[in-house]
């Protein structure tokens, strides 16, 4: 727990000297910018290093080594092909099951992902990467591998979204499908989310989303058909987040605020805000769909640029500075609620922080195994 308070430390206080909104010279490398460059690669190289030497940390860590196994073996596995392959790939580069390799090969790829795109994205670059990490989407990679490094995919496709670069996004968003196929939702959720709705619009879609508590049996079987693997396991037990809806009524309150001056005719931001509104609305009428949470998240991750956005706008610096107050507070409760209430739960499962580099490495396909 004290390794991952002080790595979430450092890094956000890295992070909070970047500008990443700093104007770049031609032939010229101003003294921000290597402050810039010296900073992202020390949290690249943190949180790398966390991740990639971690072993059987996660509550899935074990399941993806038997899964591994299979595809070395050319048996059945429910995995995307793309994961299928960047097993074979990486096991035949190692010349034996060498799993540790395809752990750091999906943090590599995640943390620049995500870093990429808050240094391109974000308002504030130190803002939104504290509440990436506050609000645990770092921690939690630890987990479903396969489903962050989609995260991270679509998050890097939301400006092509707001550009109106369909192919772009679509591309990406098939890329990351190749390897979780959750990530298939967003292209009708972000095509939806950059609308501008018309009132009319906005109750017709209330009208459907009460059609989810109607016809659960409906929608439930529309989700085994897209994915089979769910039928007769605990995942179709369903479920919701009322933390999650907390924090979106939160998030939607805050923008009904700063609505007229950030939101209506800004047209990211705009994205942003039915991006958060459609989340609430899955949280509250589809509880009892698989896993909605995965779902939910392509939707919530907007929040890391969203919140700063609305927060710097706001004139009145009494009650920016109140509001941001409140804003980090809340975060950080939430980070504080995740690492020492549920991060060592069968949920979660990222504690007790375990690496290979203190086990020979015969023992440790027989621990995991």
């Amino acid at each position: 727990m004290i390794l991952y308070v002080m790595v979430a430390a450092l890094t956000v206080l890295s992070g909070l000297a970047v500008n990443n909104r700093c104007k770049y010279e031609r032939n010229k490398v101003s003294r921000q910018q290597m402050v810039n460059g010296l900073c992202l690669v020390s949290i690249f190289l943190l949180l790398f290093s966390l991740a990639a030497c971690r072993l059987n940390v996660g509550n899935d860590y074990a399941k993806y080594v038997e899964f591994m196994h299979l595809i070395n073996c050319d048996a059945f596995v429910p995995t995307e092909f793309g994961f299928n392959w960047i097993v074979k790939i990486l096991y035949e580069i190692s010349g034996f099951e060498n799993y540790l390799l395809v752990f750091a090969f999906f943090a590599f790829f995640t943390i620049l992902f995500f870093l990429i795109a808050l240094y391109q994205q974000a308002d504030s670059f130190g803002f939104s990467f504290f509440l990436f990490m506050a609000l645990g989407y770092y921690f939690q990679s630890f987990n479903t591998v396969r489903y962050y490094l989609a995260l991270a995919l679509a998050v890097l496709a939301i400006p092509y979204v707001l550009r109106k670069e369909w192919l772009k996004f679509v591309f990406l968003v098939l890329l990351g499908a190749t390897l979780h196929k959750s990530i298939l939702v967003v292209l009708p959720l972000y095509v939806l989310a950059s609308w501008q709705w018309k009132k009319w619009q906005l109750a017709l879609a209330a009208v459907f989303c009460s059609t989810f508590f109607l016809l659960q049996d409906f929608y439930l079987k529309v989700v085994i058909f897209l994915y089979p693997t769910y039928e007769d396991t605990e995942y179709l037990e369903g479920g919701t987040s009322l933390v999650n809806i907390a924090r979106c009524v939160a998030v939607l309150i805050l923008s009904l605020f700063c609505y007229k001056k950030t939101v209506k005719d800004h047209r990211r931001n705009r994205f942003y805000f039915y991006c958060n509104l459609g989340a609430l609305a899955m949280y509250v009428c589809c509880s009892f769909l698989p896993i909605i949470s995965r779902i939910g998240y392509y939707l919530t991750i907007t929040h890391i640029f969203f919140l700063p956005a609305l927060l710097a706008d706001i004139e009145n610096p009494k009650w920016r500075k109140l509001l941001t107050a409140g804003v980090t507070g809340a975060a950080i409760l939430y980070f504080a609620i995740l690492i020492l209430m549920k991060a060592g739960n069968d949920g979660l499962r990222i504690l007790p922080y375990q690496t290979f580099m203190f086990h020979d490495m015969v023992p440790i396909l027989s621990d995991v195994n």
